[in-house]
This record gives structure tokens, C-alpha cells and sequence, in this order.
């Protein structure tokens, strides 16, 4: 059975609560899978530089002015670091799993992080829910939200340590709200509360991931659905980017101070690193085979859903309010191609366009049965494709979980052989994993001499790399301080 499309002004029934909170339950449970495991699995060498900002307040204090991680060296930013600043997004979701850390330290920072992660998707998917149940039926935001609930890839990068999905979630709300502000029936005082708390959302999002700015274009076409062309003449309208802009540019002015602290990003929009260095593939057939084949298509969608994406596209609608979620996000993806090749985890921001188009494509078939086979065939292949593309994708993000079993008891001994504050220089080539494991401040890579490090104050050095090993030793410089079959320790 098929639930009418409700009008705009209709308001949440019981059956809707209780839908969602099964859908976020679920989806909590999902994102608790593994949440204790070592901080070393895929994409770790990002998750822990956000980790250690956040083990870094609880030890010495919350200044969110003076965010430090723990490397040291020049290989992030070009200039050394030695007070280890880490000045890429203002610390707020740092600061909020470091707090609950010291609140409650029987659970690890890092099992705080991907939590604190965990519960700020929920938000996102209780927003798709409410804007898919207003603008299309009750049905296409069942679908939409659980498609973003338990489907893998979505999971995954909703339980990491990192900024994009908090910061995404914030976006939703600033969405939320602005769509209550000018889609209802309300004096117009209300009205100005609510868009009032969509700028201070969307500020907040831009300060904590700078690159969600390209959610501007959905809150502007709602914005122009409510005033049409009289926008230009809205003081609201400028006055709420205003409010979203200005903590942005003055963050942005204030890190000038700190160049160390920022790392090279100019790459992001054009460039990947590769075997044979960096490489252009701004709108080059690889950026399309990546992104679309790869991430998208099989990564994401199991292969199996890329034909409802493409349905829920074509879909006509009056307000295009849903297609304008996914649109921001392919701007967004188009724009910094080479960071969207480099790295899955800045697909982060166009999961919501995503799921939207899902439930778009398969609400279309389920209201227009008629036009294909049998109803209840056409249910039933619904169901073993949306069954095939979750295991398909499983089988492609199930090694996300992955962590290398070594490291963790590499880390252990080390911790074990090291004073706390002592300076340790690992061949990593730039990944901090082991360095934060090690919970030791330093360089993850050697990008200066042994010598050189050592007149630094770096005072050990890590290396699992046998050659290196073997090439440091007939030095004769630096005394081995433990080695076994997986790595060695050296004393500068």
C-alpha cells in the first residue's frame, strides 16, 4: 500500500516517529560495529591527526584558539611544526569526543570519536526524513533514510574520525531550519527564529569543514522557492550570509599567523599523488572511472542502485528543493577532483544527494506499477536488488575495518622503551598512525638526514623497513635500542 504524499504544512504522525526511531536505532547499531578497535584502519592517517587534537585538549587544556596534533616535521605544510599546530578546520567536533572523554574516560578517546561521529549522522538521516516525507511521501523518506542507515558505505565514513560528517550534519540542520522558516504558515517573527538558526548552523558547519560552503546553493534555491526573483531585494537574504560568512573569514584570518599548521592544499583541486609523483586529472577520463565507476558506482551503490540514482534524477518535482541536496554535492565533487580521487572520505558530502535520488527512483516505481510488470514481481526485484547492491558493497568496504595487527603491539613496545615526552622520528612516509599509537610527538617521515633530526631533538627512530634497517646499521652511529622480525628502535 502506497501512503498519499502529504501536503507541505502536514505534520509528523505517530506512525512517523516510530518509523524514524527504528530506522536511528538501527542505524546506531550499525556504527557501533567495531567502534573499539585500534585507531589504524583505512584512512587512519587522517583519523588520527583529528584523534590527537582532541587527546591533545584533554591533556592540556581546551583552547580551540591553539589546536596541536603530534607531528612536528615540515612534511604537511612545508615549514616546521615544532609546536605541532593543526590549523585545517576550527576543533569543534575535536573538542566535543575530547569532553566526553574526560567526562567518561572509561571508554577510549578514539571509541568516543567514532560515536560522537555516529550520532551526528543520526541527524542527518532524521533531516532526509523530514524534508523526503514533505516534499514527496512518507514512503520515499522511509527509503531515503534507511538507504543512509544501513547500507555500508555510508556506515562506514558515518563512524570515522573525522570532521565531514559532523560538519554535514550541521548543514542539515541549517537546511531544516531554514526550510521550516519559509515552508510554513507562521508569523513572521517565528519564521526569523528559524531561518536566524539555520545561519548559525551553517556558520558552525563551515568553521568545523569548510568545503560544506557548497550546501550554499541548496539554501539559496530555498530562499528563491519562498521569494522567487524578490530575493534580490531580501534583507534576509543577505543578512543570513552574512552571518554564516563572517566567523568563516575571521577563522580564515586568524590561521594566517600560523602557516606551519596548515598543510599544502592546493592539490586538492586538480592533482592526485601517484608512483610517479603528482599528476593532473582535472575532468581526465581516470577522474570519471574513479569516482563515478569506482566510489560511486561500486563502492557506494553496489552497482545494483546506480540505475535508481539515475531514475530519482529524472523524476520531475515542483520545487526541485531534493535535487538541489545532490547538485551542491557534484559541485562540490567537481571542484576538488583531485581530492575526491585521492581520498573516499571526501565523498562524504554528497551521501545525502545520494540517498535522496535512491528514493526518489525507487518511489517511482512503486507509484507507477502499472507501467511495469506485475506489482508484486516488481516488489519483490526491489528487494534482491536493494539486497545484491548491499552485499556488493559490503564486499568492497568490509577491508575498511581492517588494521594491520602489528602496529598496535609495535606501539605497545615502543611506549614501553620511551619516555612520554620523547621526540620520534618514524619512516611512514608522512602516515602518523604509528606516531599516534605510539602516543609520542614527532616526525612520521624522514624528510631530513638521521643527523640532522637528532640536532633537532629528535631523539628515536622507528623503522619497519628492513633495508633501512639494514643501511642504518652499517652506520654504526646509532645504537639499536630493540628489534625483533617486525621493526627496529634506534637511539640518536
Amino acid at each position: 500500500m502506497i501512503t498519499k504524499k502529504p501536503t507541505l504544512i502536514s505534520s509528523f504522525a505517530l506512525i512517523d516517529a516510530i518509523l524514524l526511531s527504528i530506522i536511528l536505532v538501527v542505524a546506531l547499531s550499525f556504527r557501533l560495529y567495531k567502534v573499539n578497535i585500534p585507531l589504524a584502519d583505512y584512512h587512519s592517517w587522517r583519523q588520527v591527526d583529528t584523534a590527537a587534537v582532541a587527546r591533545n585538549f584533554v591533556r592540556d587544556g581546551f583552547n580551540l584558539m591553539s589546536p596541536r596534533y603530534d607531528d612536528l616535521s615540515a612534511i604537511e605544510s612545508g615549514i616546521e611544526n615544532p609546536n605541532g599546530y593543526r590549523f585545517v578546520e576550527f576543533p569543534i567536533y575535536n573538542a566535543i569526543f575530547a569532553f566526553f572523554y574526560k567526562a567518561y574516560p572509561g571508554i577510549s578517546i578514539e571509541a568516543w570519536g567514532r560515536i560522537t561521529t555516529a550520532l551526528f549522522s543520526l541527524i542527518t538521516i532524521a533531516v532526509l526524513y523530514y524534508l523526503c516525507f514533505k516534499e514527496v511521501n512518507r514512503f520515499t523518506a522511509v527509503v531515503t533514510s534507511g538507504i543512509y542507515a544501513v547500507f555500508p558505505f555510508f556506515v562506514y565514513f558515518s563512524r570515522v574520525i573525522l570532521p565531514e560528517t559532523p560538519a554535514l550534519s550541521l548543514v542539515m540542520l541549517s537546511i531544516f531550519f531554514l526550510y521550516k522558516g519559509t515552508h510554513r504558515s507562521i508569523k513572521e517573527s517565528y519564521s526569523l527564529i528559524h531561518v536566524l538558526f539555520s545561519a548559525i548552523f551553517f556558520a558552525l558547519a563551515t568553521l568545523v569543514k569548510p568545503t560544506v560552503i557548497f550546501y550554499s546553493l541548496t539554501l539559496g534555491f530555498i530562499f528563491l522557492s519562498k521569494e522567487h526573483f524578490q530575493i534580490i531585494k531580501s534583507w534576509r537574504f543577505y543578512l543570513y550570509f552574512i552571518i554564516v560568512f563572517i566567523p568563516l573569514l575571521l577563522w580564515r584570518n586568524y590561521i594566517k599567523a600560523f602557516p606551519e599548521g596548515i598543510p599544502a592544499n592546493s592539490w586538492l583541486i586538480a592533482y592526485v599523488n601517484t608512483y610517479k609523483g603528482q599528476e593532473n586529472i582535472f575532468f581526465r577520463p581516470a577522474f570519471f572511472r574513479w569516482i563515478f565507476f569506482e566510489r560511486i558506482g561500486q563502492n557506494m551503490l553496489g552497482v545494483y542502485l546506480s540505475f535508481f540514482v539515475l531514475l530519482g534524477f529524472f523524476i520531475k518535482s515542483k520545487k526541485y528543493i531534493l535535487h538541489s541536496v545532490l547538485i551542491s554535492g557534484l559541485v562540490y565533487l567537481f571542484t576538488f577532483q583531485g581530492g575526491n580521487v585521492q581520498h573516499e572520505y571526501y565523498q562524504t558530502l554528497i551521501l545525502p544527494g545520494i540517498a535522496i535520488m535512491i528514493g526518489l527512483g525507487i518511489n517511482s516505481l512503486f507509484t507507477n506499477t502499472k507501467t511495469f510488470i506485475n506489482p508484486f514481481l516488481c516488489v519483490i526485484l526491489i528487494i534482491f536488488i536493494l539486497a545484491f547492491a548491499w552485499f556488493f558493497s559490503f564486499y568492497k568496504v568490509r577491508d575498511f575495518y581492517y588494521y594491520p595487527p602489528e602496529l598496535p603491539q609495535i606501539a605497545k613496545i615502543i611506549r614501553t622503551l620511551t619516555p612520554p615526552n620523547a621526540k620520534i622520528v618514524t619512516d611512514r612516509m608522512g602516515d602518523t598512525t604509528l606516531l599516534y599509537l605510539i602516543d609520542r610527538k614527532g616526525s612520521p617521515g624522514l624528510n631530513k638526514g638521521l643527523k640532522e633530526l637528532k640536532n633537532m631533538g629528535y631523539q628515536y627512530f622507528v623503522t619497519l623497513n628492513s633495508e633501512t634497517i639494514a643501511n642504518t646499521k652499517k652506520t654504526e652511529l646509532y645504537k639499536t635500542v630493540f628489534e625483533n622480525a617486525q621493526f627496529t628502535l634506534f637511539s640518536l
